[in-house]
């Protein structure tokens, strides 16, 4: 007999529309033991699927997808609806190599109505596809599905400011377990604590709807009906946000409650306007660690499931992000006009270090990584040292910000990004690979890469002293190489790379995580004949043109390597400053990177592979080059 009993009647959401009320509790809980059983083996985001999958359940139930449009923020929730969606047997493959996305994806499946990965989208995307359907005449349901912290992004604000405009037929499911990957912060996470807290208004509220419901007195009584609810609601609590907005509210319901969320559900679609439902959920339910450590398993590696205790590699040197954290807070011990920065990724960061050490000087912004930066820009103006730590796939999000605030007024904003290069399973919504392209171009931007966990040390405290400018800082995921970093903190020369070896063939110049790689490559090429230089460049900008110019005239071959794109990169920076010299058409360049494609999830060794980027496969390339 199959361990799941409902779930392997469950091939479709038509599947849903038959169960009972207790069979579609039963599949809750086999759901959850699935998903805990394929995230301990490959890692994902556990807590915030553990969370939605009563709410997931219902929402299936109650609407027709794909006709209609279930569109869920970040995407990090829609483990469940993978599930029920025809992918149930591929599950197992989440976030591997060639296996399912751990967000919904459009070439995925025709249920994914839109591609997601970052957060604050949601409300703006079904906004555009209820206005599609509305132009083309057509009759569906649009579902935005928020939640996790989303609601604190700008985004979602201009979103619900144009639906409470235009009244479109939608419906919005605020899904609130107070946490965004760390918990909630600000005025938003406040106001819906009042909401959710509002337990005077809500015994009232659903006495009078008891008493109300028994009358038979056509729609007339209805009437009064909404009038009465309506002046109770407004004597025992303030107006709700989003009504005044012009988007009716609904809640707070249990989203743990399937009997609770379907007649709410259902009533929503009767609705000619935009509908916003309130539902609590528990991040982690039904999983003990989860629920005690939600930030934790936010988006977790491989674990133990009766402990809980993550998996990790015996004798792995420490990741760059705990390394970076420990050294702010080394460097903040000493000066006190550092201050930290980040958007609700304070444990993703390594910036958690800095809270506990010092909580007035550490601001979490929540998702809103264009304010953060901006809020830096601000803080430099007067003298204050600001370190906003951001993933790089999100800082693309404050680009203008970087560009417009930090760069034309040139202020000394120190921008340290996390997840630099391929990030593996997470996929191409989180590849952190553009940062290079869209930092160089702008006018007084210093950018640094460590080839390891001991130059980011030394990086974080040039960065510190920097005072002429932006500057920047990437650095990859994950264990570092396994340097020694107990030497003293010191400051780099800005603008000045390092000769690693000399060779009389070619140079390879390389930058960040790629030095190791192209110390292999060379070491491989030695072996094939071939005498290849090497020099970690530490800065993409500025260049160490000198040093450049030297090598380029003395082996007339340059070879560049990034995890980076090709396209507006590293290399042809190089490529420009090698022009610039006249020494462009006596010099071959061949630039290795990212190649124009978004690359997919997968183990960072397989997809490093598949582009080309491995040692044996560059120095193959190499070899080949020289000899035409």
């Amino acid at each position: 007999m199959s361990e799941h009993t409902i779930l392997d009647r469950v091939n479709s959401p038509l599947d849903l529309k038959t169960l009972t009320l207790d069979e579609m509790n039963q599949l809750a809980a086999e759901i959850r033991q699935l998903i805990i059983n394929v995230v301990s083996k490959n890692g994902g985001h556990l807590a915030p699927n553990l969370g939605a999958v009563e709410l997931t359940l219902a929402l299936h139930r109650v609407f027709d997808s794909p006709k209609d449009k279930l569109i869920f923020d970040v995407g990090h929730q829609a483990y469940i609806h993978k599930i029920l969606t025809g992918r149930k047997k591929a599950f197992p493959t989440l976030r591997q190599y060639k296996g399912l996305s751990g967000f919904p994806k459009r070439q995925e499946s025709e249920h994914d109505a839109f591609g997601v990965g970052h957060s604050s989208t949601s409300v703006s995307a079904a906004d555009g596809i209820a206005t599609a359907r509305d132009l083309k005449g057509e009759d569906y349901h649009v579902v935005a599905i928020i939640g996790d912290g989303a609601m604190t992004g700008g985004m979602s604000f201009e979103a619900l400011n144009h639906v409470g405009d235009t009244k479109r037929r939608l419906i919005i499911i605020l899904n609130d377990n107070e946490m965004s990957i760390s918990k909630n912060v600000g005025a938003m996470s406040q106001y819906l604590y009042q909401l959710r807290t509002g337990e005077t208004y809500n015994k009232l509220k659903h006495n009078l709807e008891n008493w109300l419901g028994n009358l038979e007195h056509g729609d007339n009584v209805l009437e009064a009906i909404d009038r009465v609810k309506a002046g109770v609601k407004y004597l025992v609590m303030p107006e709700s946000m989003f009504e005044h907005l012009g988007i009716k509210y609904f809640g707070p319901v249990d989203g743990h409650n399937i009997e609770a969320l379907l007649p709410m559900l259902t009533a929503a679609k009767r609705e000619e306007g935009p509908v916003l439902i309130h539902v609590i959920t528990k991040k982690g339910k039904g999983y003990a660690p989860a629920e005690e450590r939600a930030n934790d398993f936010h988006g977790t590696g491989p674990f133990d499931i009766a402990t809980g205790k993550k998996i990790t590699k015996p004798g792995a040197p420490p990741s760059y992000t705990s390394i970076f954290g420990k050294t702010l807070v080394e460097l903040a011990e000493k000066d006190k006009t550092i201050v930290a920065i980040t958007a609700a990724m304070p444990d993703g960061t390594g910036t958690n270090q800095f809270a506990k050490r010092f909580p007035d000087r550490f601001f979490d912004v929540g998702i809103a990584e264009q304010h953060a930066v901006t809020f830096a820009a601000g803080l430099a103006t007067e003298g204050i040292k600001p370190v906003a730590a951001i993933y790089s796939t999100f800082m693309q999000r404050a680009y203008d910000q970087v560009l417009h605030d930090i760069c034309m007024q040139n202020l000394p904003v120190k921008l340290c990004m996390d997840r630099g290069g391929l990030v593996g399973d997470d996929g191409y919504t989180h590849h952190g690979v553009f940062d290079y392209a869209y930092l160089i171009p702008m006018p007084n931007m210093t950018v640094m890469a460590p080839k390891d966990e001991n130059e980011l040390r030394h990086m974080l405290a040039t960065a510190i002293e920097y005072n002429a400018g932006p500057i920047s800082l990437r650095y990859p995921r994950g264990s570092g190489v396994g340097v020694d970093c107990s030497e003293p903190l010191h400051t780099l020369p800005v603008g000045k790379a390092a000769t690693i070896r000399e060779g009389n063939d070619l140079t390879i110049w390389a930058i960040g995580s790629m030095v190791t790689e192209a110390e292999k490559t060379a070491d491989l090429l030695k072996e094939k004949g071939i005498d290849a230089g090497v020099v970690n460049m530490r800065f993409a900008k500025p260049l160490d043109e000198e040093l450049l110019i030297k090598d380029a005239a003395r082996t007339h071959h340059i070879v560049t390597m990034e995890e980076g794109v090709v396209l507006g990169g590293v290399g042809e920076a190089i490529m420009q400053a090698l022009n610039r010299h006249g020494l462009l058409q006596a010099t071959a360049v061949l630039p290795f990177g990212i190649p124009d494609q978004f690359i997919s999830q997968g183990d960072k060794k397989l997809l490093m592979r598949d582009i080309g980027l491995t040692p044996d496969q560059m120095a193959e390339q190499i070899a080949q080059w020289l000899q035409k």
